[in-house]
């Protein structure tokens, strides 16, 4: 006989391979060149270096986890951004094993997607009771078009989360034992070490939930919730509060996000409209959108959680389910609409979010949810051979207007000469130039996890003050001045790169030339640097 243990795996590997191959469908051009290529943003490079700083810093000094190399002299650099610590635990033993870079990195991107529509799958089947309500439900999830537009932030795709958060919480309800509420908490703090976008929206939208599924319920009952419930904010307090720490000194430094760029990244009601440009059945016919504001959640999802309202009366469930839909589509209309004008006022942490309009994957939870029941209503009267043509057509239609091509691009795996001759040099800080483009930045951060030592380059999401201030005092690089910021901000060693000046040979000639003819700088060699000459210069 087979143990209940046994069984469950047996019956999680079944959805789980079903969707590690739509995975491989929707994602095809990534998983063939998945060593070795993503798609062409920075934040690729920035990606990988916060997982190969984590592993780094693991491994030589855990006190200095978020004290990261970049924007010398500044500390807890790594809390300029999310520093996604659940995906830095995971990828960590892969590094110290010697996993390429651009292999981790993807993997970390699709598997999030496979576990995403897992979790989506497990929500799903526990209030549908159908296997096949969750496999579409869990499709949808997965791969929205909001997928596909966040493709390059791997903190955007760690979304596995909030299907196991919004599960844990029906079982805490529908059966009140600590070891629930518990897993309500850890889920909780999981998103929030994994993405604090999403951690602070679930925090947000996961009590409003509650409230309402409690709607109704007797007295007794709702005590016997509130104890597991609180058991679960307690560990989900214990593990989020010392996170918050560096972020929070971090703030001091850098501020909060403007107003005015709230608004731009907030979601306007016709964005839930516009596809990623590359989407292939709907791209072509519409008009450009907005970046990060590429919100359609799919006709399929929307047309089934109408039926999922409509064909029957609908249940408690359902009509909380339509609410956090409506709550979510309104919040991520930042500024704009009327919720999140009170939490950024009144709530700190709002102060500190750049773009309302992620609340859009959300609304597709939401949405997935809600087409789960009106699969189950729409078919409920056919035979199986029926269930399973409906449902191979309604997957059929959801993977065409959700398929969007990926174009990709090469990232190194291994070091460039110009890094090997860096790495075997005396310690010393590292300033790079150009500096003029956040691509090249990002750039120069990643490589530098073939040395790592300090960098006066950086790339986040916010830059400190000093880094700003300190481009424009290089801005005429290599001139005396510039020489001497860079002396006085303990600067040791220079890499000029060929192919960062728009004009490759005039302007990197000229730079060279003078430091060349510089006696204070001497020159430690010319090598490639993966795409071009570099030139390594030491400041005496």
């Amino acid at each position: 006989m087979l143990t209940d243990s046994t069984r469950w795996l047996r019956q999680a590997a079944a959805p789980g391979a079903v969707f590690v191959v739509l995975t491989c469908v929707m994602m095809w051009p990534q998983v063939r060149h998945i060593h070795d290529s993503a798609v062409s943003h920075q934040d690729i490079y920035f990606n990988m270096w916060r997982l190969e700083w984590l592993a780094h810093a693991m491994a030589t000094s855990p006190r200095d986890l978020f004290n990261g190399n970049i924007f010398y002299p500044e500390p807890r650099t790594l809390a300029f951004s999310d520093a996604m610590l659940v995906q830095g635990v995971i990828a960590a033993p892969l590094i110290w094993l010697g996993m390429p870079p651009v292999l981790l990195h993807n993997l970390m991107i699709l598997g999030a997607i496979v576990l995403s529509a897992a979790a989506m799958f497990a929500l799903v089947r526990y209030l549908t009771g159908s296997r096949s309500a969750a496999l579409l439900a869990g499709t949808i999830f997965a791969f929205a078009p909001y997928r596909f537009e966040h493709i390059m932030h791997m903190e955007l795709q760690w979304t596995m989360w909030v299907p196991l958060a919004f599960l844990a919480l029906h079982k805490t309800i529908d059966e009140p034992r600590i070891r629930h509420g518990l897993g309500v908490g850890a889920a909780v703090a999981l998103q929030m070490l994994s993405c604090i976008y999403y951690g602070i929206f679930l925090a947000t939208l996961l009590p409003v939930g509650g409230v309402f599924l409690l709607l109704g319920k007797s007295l007794a009952n709702i005590r016997r919730v509130v104890v597991p419930l609180t058991a679960g904010a307690i560990l989900a307090a214990a593990l989020i509060g010392p996170y918050t720490r560096p972020y929070l000194q971090a703030r001091d430094r850098v501020g909060e996000r403007p107003a005015d760029q709230v608004r731009n990244f907030a979601a306007r009601p016709a964005d839930y409209l516009i596809v990623p440009d590359d989407n292939w059945l709907y791209g072509r016919w519409q008009t450009r959108g907005e970046g990060e504001r590429r919100l359609f959640p799919g006709a399929v999802a929307f047309l089934l959680a109408v039926v999922a309202l409509l064909l029957r009366p609908p249940s408690r469930i359902v009509l909380v389910y339509l609410l956090g839909a409506v709550a979510a589509f309104e919040l991520s209309l930042g500024l704009r609409g009327f919720l999140y004008p009170v939490l950024h006022e009144h709530v700190s942490v709002f102060r500190g979010l750049r773009a309302p309009a992620r609340l859009g994957i959300f609304v597709v939870f939401f949405l997935a949810v809600l087409s789960g029941f009106g699969y189950t209503y729409l078919v409920a009267a056919l035979r199986a051979r029926g269930r399973v043509i409906v449902l191979l057509a309604l997957l059929s239609v959801v993977m065409l207007e959700y398929f969007t091509t990926l174009p990709l691009v090469t990232y190194p795996n291994t070091i460039p000469p110009i890094y090997r001759l860096l790495a075997s040099q005396p310690p010393g800080v590292v300033a790079e130039f150009p500096t003029v483009r956040p691509g090249l930045d990002a750039k120069y951060a990643y490589l530098s996890i073939f040395h790592w030592k300090p960098l006066v380059n950086g790339y986040s999401g916010f830059s400190p003050p000093s880094y700003d201030r300190r481009l424009q005092d290089l801005r005429r690089f290599p001139d005396p001045f510039s020489l001497r910021v860079l002396r006085r901000a303990d600067v040791r060693y220079l890499v000029v790169h060929e192919k960062g000046y728009d004009d490759h040979s005039e302007k990197y000639a000229q730079t060279v030339s003078t430091l060349d003819a510089d006696e204070g700088v001497r020159k430690l060699g010319v090598f490639s640097d993966g795409e071009g000459d570099a030139v390594l210069y030491e400041l005496r």
